[in-house]
C-alpha cells in the first residue's frame, strides 16, 4: 500500500515511506527532520507545542515499533521502519562527512558533548569542538534560543544534529527552521548517537530491526523507561480512532 510513496500521512505527520537515501536527499535540500517515538505521539493531544512542531517538519522516520505494527493490522499499512539509530550509522559513514567540516552537534550537557565529539573524531568525522552548542534547559512552553541562531548564522554548517530529549528537540528544529536565513538539514535524532557511544544501552542493528530497542533500554535503566514505555499504550487508541475516519 506504501509501495513508491515518499510520504506517508498518518495522525497529521508526514512520514518518509522510503528509506535512507531519500532521507539524506531531502536533508540535503534543507529539510526539518524529527523522529517520533511512540510515547511522544502519545502526548500530542496534550502537547500541542510538540504536535505543531512535528507536523510542521518536513518528514519524519517511522521509528516507532508499536505505531508500525499498529498500521499494519489496522490499515494494512505496510511501512519500513527507518530508525534514528540506523539513520546515524548511514548518515556517519558519508564520505562528506570526512571530507569538510559541515556538521555542527546541540548537545543536551557537556559530558555529551565531550563523548559526541570524541567518538565522531575515532571515525573520522572532520569537527571541532566550536561544532557543538551545550542547550540550556528550554523548559516545556514555546522554544527559542536567539543564541543558537547566532551561531549558526555565523557558522552555516550544512547539517544540525539535534541530541535533545523528545518533546524538546522538536520545537527548537522548528525554531531553527523558521528563523534561519539559510536552509541547513536539521537532524532531530535525540538520544540516537548515545547508543553509539555507549552512553545508553547499546542496541544491535537485529534488535533494532525487529522494534526490540525499547526492550534493551528497559532492561538498562527500569525506572525509567518502564513507566515511558507503559504510556505509549494510548497510542493505540489514537490510531484506532484515525482507522475510523
Amino acid at each position: 500500500m506504501t509501495e513508491g510513496k515518499l510520504f506517508v500521512p498518518i495522525l497529521g505527520v508526514k512520514f518518509l515511506g522510503q528509506g535512507y537515501l531519500s532521507a539524506k536527499h531531502l536533508l540535503d535540500e534543507g529539510a526539518l527532520m524529527v523522529v517520533p517515538s511512540g510515547p511522544g505521539l502519545a502526548t500530542i493531544h496534550r502537547d500541542k507545542l510538540y504536535f505543531e512542531a512535528i507536523v510542521k517538519s518536513d518528514f519524519a522516520l517511522p521509528d516507532s515499533g508499536l505505531l508500525i505494527l499498529l498500521l499494519k493490522y489496522t490499515k494494512g499499512i505496510n511501512l519500513q521502519k527507518l530508525s534514528g539509530l540506523t539513520f546515524l550509522r548511514h548518515f556517519f559513514d558519508e564520505e562528506m562527512l570526512r571530507s569538510r567540516r559541515c556538521l555542527f552537534l546541540v548537545d543536551p550537557d557537556e559530558t555529551e558533548m565531550m563523548m559526541n565529539h570524541e567518538f565522531l573524531r575515532s571515525r573520522g568525522i572532520r569537527i571541532e569542538p566550536t561544532d557543538h552548542y551545550v542547550a540550556p534547559i528550554y523548559g516545556e512552553r514555546r522554544v527559542e534560543d536567539p543564541r543558537l541562531l547566532q551561531i549558526l548564522e555565523r557558522k552555516r554548517p550544512e547539517y544540525v544534529l539535534i541530541n535533545l530529549g523528545g518533546g524538546t528537540q522538536e520545537k527548537i528544529g522548528l525554531y531553527l527552521k523558521t528563523n534561519l536565513s539559510y536552509r541547513p538539514g536539521i537532524i532531530c535524532t535525540g538520544a540516537a548517537i548515545a547508543f553509539l557511544t555507549h552512553r545508553q544501552a547499546t542496541i544491535p542493528a537485529l534488535f533494532d530491526a525487529f522494534h526490540l530497542g525499547w526492550l534493551l533500554r528497559c532492561f538498562k535503566d527500569p525506572g525509567r523507561f518502564i513507566p515511558r514505555y507503559l504510556s505509549a499504550f494510548s497510542l493505540i487508541r489514537l490510531v484506532l480512532q484515525e482507522v475510523r475516519r
